[in-house]
């Protein structure tokens, strides 16, 4: 699927309808299809969020805590509200890095808000970082009420493909999207494979 195909499914699923907060309802998905696609690796990473918080969270707090402090539920890693499904529509992203994939690198970063999108491909919903230099996109996955696994892969740069998942294992990402407040969403991404031991992308309405 090259990258246009992706922003004009994401482009129609968002303005198909409205509902509350001026977005239109993503359904849920009855079955947990995720367990049947997901690769090794993943399922390593999936089951290990919890370790990726308690190494993570740490050492971003003494990297810089006043930020942390000021961003409230957003790093509370047993924060899981009903309903954590985003509704289709366009967000505004911003991208935390916490702990550090290797010796050197930095423990804390914030990213610019840059603009992102839920939206449909056929029946499934998915999501996509519209700008910046690295652009998760893929595929969300009913888990349960209150939580959401993602699926999908990197984009990086000037390019205009997304990779699709389980092509590339340095690409490919996973994680799970909660929701945290009224009208605030995150994505966590345990174990990236760039940069830090965990990525957090706060996700609120445009607007």
């Amino acid at each position: 699927m090259t990258r246009a195909t992706l922003l004009a499914l994401l482009a129609g699923a968002a303005l198909a309808g409205c509902a509350r907060d001026g977005l239109s309802l993503v359904d849920t998905p009855p079955e947990t299809r995720w367990r049947a696609v997901t690769t090794d690796q993943d399922r390593n990473r999936l089951r290990d969020w919890r370790k990726a918080w308690t190494t993570a969270l740490p050492a971003a707090r003494t990297a810089d805590n006043g930020v942390i402090a000021r961003a409230g539920a957003l790093f509370e890693p047993d924060r899981a509200m009903a309903n954590a499904m985003p509704p289709a529509g366009d967000y505004r992203c911003r991208t935390f890095k916490l702990g550090a994939y290797r010796p050197g690198l930095q423990t804390f970063a914030e990213r610019a808000p840059v603009r992102c999108r839920v939206g449909r491909e056929g029946e499934m919903p998915v999501f996509a970082v519209l700008e910046g230099e690295q652009r998760p996109s893929g595929t969300l996955y009913a888990e349960t009420d209150a939580r959401v696994i993602f699926l999908g892969a990197l984009e990086l740069g000037d390019e205009t493909k997304p990779f699709p998942y389980s092509f590339d294992r340095k690409r490919d990402m996973a994680g799970y999207v909660e929701r945290v407040a009224v009208g605030r969403w995150r994505l966590v991404l345990p174990y990236p494979n760039f940069d830090s031991q965990l990525d957090v992308i706060e996700l609120v309405p445009a607007g």
